[in-house]
């Protein structure tokens, strides 16, 4: 028929299929959890430099900000408390990770995302009306639980729902969404900052309900993916049923075939953890740690959590720096995002990284000479300097989102064969976690004892993570999910593990 698209490998298999609505609008629906994980993190680089959230939770820091004239710019927001309120999300997260798998291998995708939903809903009630910081803290763990199941159930949903030729596209879009939240709670906090009274942040906090709703009563309705059917039921006619609404057409034996010999052998595996550490499985293992690790060492949570204390650093305004925080994380970064979801199927997930880790280590080594140079411990810096810091900035923010941002996580997503999948993936999220709250934890001490080095520190980390993709990881995009193992037996280093 023609309109359907013929997904055509190099061993000539065939996986009938065209765009359908019902994908798409369950993978916009899956994708809200995006959304909301990018509002968490905008939302609170964003709300820390308010002047009544500090005053009302963290009046040490409010202090120091106001009456300090001798602390170091770069240390007048070194609070450990402060960067508890950032990273006990992610904490939380990682603990919920490990649950949210055996939710997610067990009773599907579908679950998974509804329980993440309830969760964002709770979390966000809390902090909306927290009076004090355990409340304000209480909150941030219920929406770590909440992330936690998210990113482990939403990325593969995408993966699995999506065919292998646009499933780059429809991962991506998981990131694009993230890169809309960021966006929103920026444009949010410049808005609340302004209202009288000092509650504006009550309102950032609460408006992430929006998304969380339509997350939580669309998983109501939202289709299981076909291999989660498989896994969970061993009820093949109601998977093939799925995966021709899903496809749109009748002739998708070749593609359930797979299905099926993929859960097969996934049922053999007792303990799926244990057997993701044997030797045929290293590459994956491998990537499932190395690329979220290299996804927070590039520095972007500097950006994306503290983006307005930064911007307050280089002595621009409370109102500025929100604004700032708009152009760059915010803006920069969807618009680059939308631009990877486009070329990522294209162009190949080699190529984006190449590019975008040569423009990260630049606008990195710029970006920390200028502020050697013209920020002292003492004084603001000249606003001309500060605007070149931000184009900078955006620079930088665009690179990551068109390359480290959306692949480090479709990478992980699309590796795994079905038996140890949702095991990958909780490994990819706790190490995602692990690393973020590291970084989320001491970026504001380490910004005051390194100053303008912390930037030549995540340049050097840039330069290492990209000699690593250009050496160990080969190309994923167009390779049918159940196939990827072939992508390792052809690979110069890898082939002697999964020979």
């Amino acid at each position: 028929m023609a309109s359907e698209l013929a997904i055509i490998t190099s061993e000539d298999e065939h996986y009938n299929g065209k765009m359908t609505l019902l994908v798409v609008i369950s993978c916009m629906v899956a994708a809200m959890g995006g959304i909301i994980y990018g509002y968490d993190i905008g939302i609170s680089g964003g709300v820390t430099s308010m002047e009544p959230f500090l005053k009302k939770f963290f009046p040490e820091v409010y202090t120091k900000m106001k009456e300090d004239t001798k602390t170091s710019n770069y240390c007048k927001f070194d609070s450990q408390l402060l960067t508890t309120f950032t990273s006990s999300l992610y904490i939380a997260g990682l603990v919920a990770s490990f649950f949210a798998s055996s939710v997610t291998r067990a009773f599907g995708r579908k679950p998974s995302v509804l329980v993440a939903g309830a969760l964002f809903l709770a979390g966000l009630a809390l902090g909306g009306a927290a009076t004090n910081i355990v409340m304000l803290i209480s909150g941030r763990i219920l929406l770590g639980v909440g992330v936690g199941f998210a990113n482990q159930s939403v990325p593969l949903y995408l993966s699995e729902m999506a065919l292998p030729r646009h499933r780059g596209a429809f991962n991506i879009g998981f990131q694009l969404c993230v890169g809309i939240g960021v966006l929103s709670a920026n444009l949010i906090n410049f808005g609340t900052e302004k209202i009288r009274g000092g509650s504006g942040w009550r309102i950032s906090l609460s408006l992430a309900a929006v998304p969380a709703s339509i997350l939580t009563l669309g998983a109501i309705f939202l289709p299981e993916t076909p291999n989660s059917v498989i896994q969970s039921t061993n009820d093949h006619q109601k998977a093939k049923s799925m995966l021709q609404r899903t496809r749109g057409c009748e002739d998708v034996q070749a593609e359930l075939d797979d299905l099926i010999k993929a859960s097969e052998n996934s049922k053999t595996i007792k303990h799926p953890f244990k057997k993701l550490m044997q030797r045929k499985y290293r590459p994956q293992l491998v990537m499932a740690i190395a690329m979220p690790f290299f996804t927070q060492v590039t520095g972007i949570n500097v950006f994306s959590f503290y983006a307005p204390i930064l911007f307050r650093t280089l002595g621009l305004s409370e109102s500025m720096s929100l604004l700032s925080a708009v152009m760059s994380t915010g803006a920069a970064g969807t618009g680059a995002t939308f631009i990877s979801m486009l070329m990522v199927d294209k162009l190949g997930r080699r190529t984006l990284f190449a590019i975008g880790g040569i423009q990260m280590f630049v606008s990195q080594v710029i970006v920390g000479s200028i502020m050697a140079a013209e920020l002292g411990d003492i004084g603001g810096m000249n606003k001309g300097y500060a605007y070149l810091v931000l184009i900078f900035v955006c620079v930088y923010v665009a690179a990551f989102a068109w390359s480290w941002g959306p692949l480090g996580w479709l990478i992980p997503s699309e590796i795994f064969p079905l038996e140890i999948r949702s095991a990958g993936q909780s490994v990819t999220v706790a190490v995602n976690f692990v690393s973020t709250f590291v970084i989320a934890q001491s970026f504001l001490s380490m910004l005051c004892h390194f100053k303008s080095g912390i930037f030549f520190f995540f340049g050097g980390w840039v330069m290492v993570m990209t000699g690593f993709v250009y050496l160990l990881l080969p190309e994923t995009a167009n390779i049918p999910i159940e196939k990827m193992d072939r992508v390792w037996r052809e690979h110069w280093f890898w082939n002697r593990f999964v020979r």
